[in-house]
């Protein structure tokens, strides 16, 4: 399953090439790969099945449970690749050096990511949160540019 689960987002990640991280990219993102789209569906699907096995997002305990799924790599174009599993709670603030890219798969219909529900949400480089799950239970792929996250 990770053989696929890594092929299936080098589609976004191949597809992201030099784009900068900005709210011009998160529009593409949603246009290129709609929240209803097969190739969003078919990550979407794997995420929930990888972390319903416990091989994504193996870290911590609910409400909180994270894992890097895929270290930054020419593969991946650089991008690492986390999964997070988040109900109702709030995670730990950190900054973005490089910038984030978050596909938002919500697990009940009514949860929210930073107060946004399916589909995607970029962080530019040089930006903090502390990332807020609401309204449910919700994974969240997110990739980070040569794997650059910095907490506290």
């Amino acid at each position: 399953m990770l053989e696929q689960f890594q092929e299936n987002v080098s589609w976004v990640t191949n597809w992201l090439g030099e784009r900068p991280l900005d709210s011009d990219l998160e529009v593409e993102l949603a246009r290129q790969f709609p929240r209803d789209g097969p190739e969003f569906q078919a990550i979407a699907q794997l995420c929930r099945e990888g972390v319903e096995a416990g091989w994504l997002a193996s870290r911590g305990e609910p409400p909180l449970k994270w894992g890097r799924v895929i270290k930054a790599t020419a593969a991946t174009g650089h991008f690492s690749v986390d999964v997070v599993e988040m109900e109702e709670v709030a995670g730990p603030q950190h900054a973005h050096p490089r910038g984030e890219i978050d596909m938002i798969i919500p697990i009940d219909a009514e949860a929210t990511f930073d107060g946004r529900g399916a589909g995607w949400l970029v962080y530019p480089p040089g930006s903090a949160h502390q990332p807020t799950v609401a309204g449910g239970r919700a994974i969240i792929l997110y990739l980070l540019p040569a794997g650059e996250i910095v907490f506290g």
